[in-house]
């Protein structure tokens, strides 16, 4: 079955309108690639020009495909560093770095995400108050720190290692465990905690 036909058969039109190739064209070039990132039904109608009832419809299909490919994000305890990267493929395919921290009770339940910053194509300012803060406020056991890099490379900077033993320490003052600081891209991951970093 052709990408427009799929389209067709959620969006309920003939496949067979000329219409409906450039609408699925539209859509794929847009998205293409965010299929573990939310894309709501506003974005589709902005950027694709289709009504509400059918951006809704589509938004709905691609979040059911989301949730499918990551079936118990923010459900079960976060075990491994994949499971942070599940919590987190939201960030993946951004073309700026984004920095998340991802709050934990006692028995590693995520309880809180959020992002922390949000920096250029390849730098970010964190600072360690903006990290513990929602922990503090919401009795955080621990926590996995988890940012991105554009350009595919997963390999820390001496930034990165610097700013993790700062909030590392951080944590130790507060009795608020950093178990990991994980770096993602669209193709790869690397866990400071898998390769002796913390």
């Amino acid at each position: 079955m052709f990408d427009h036909e799929l389209v067709g058969m959620i969006l309920g039109q003939e496949t067979a309108g000329s219409g409906l190739a450039g609408i699925s064209e539209d859509i794929f070039m847009l998205f293409s690639g965010r299929a573990l990132s939310p894309v709501s039904a506003e974005e589709i109608s902005s950027k694709c020009g289709l009504p509400e009832q059918e951006s809704s419809r589509l938004a709905a299909s691609i979040e059911l495909a989301r949730r499918l490919l990551m079936p118990d994000e923010g459900q079960g305890p976060i075990r491994s560093p994949r499971d942070a990267c599940q919590a987190a493929a939201s960030i993946r395919f951004e073309e700026k770095e984004h920095f998340l921290t991802l709050y934990l009770n006692a028995r590693n339940v995520m309880i809180h995400k959020e992002t922390v910053s949000i920096g250029s194509l390849n730098a970010n300012i964190v600072h360690p108050r903006e990290v513990f803060r929602p922990a503090i406020a919401r009795a955080a056991a621990a926590l996995i720190l988890i940012h991105n890099h554009p350009s595919g490379d997963v390999t820390p900077s001496q930034e990165d290692l610097n700013l993790t033993a700062r909030l590392v320490e951080a944590g130790r003052l507060l009795g608020i465990e950093v178990l990991d600081h994980v770096i993602v891209s669209s193709r790869s991951y690397l866990s400071f905690r898998s390769e002796s970093y913390i």
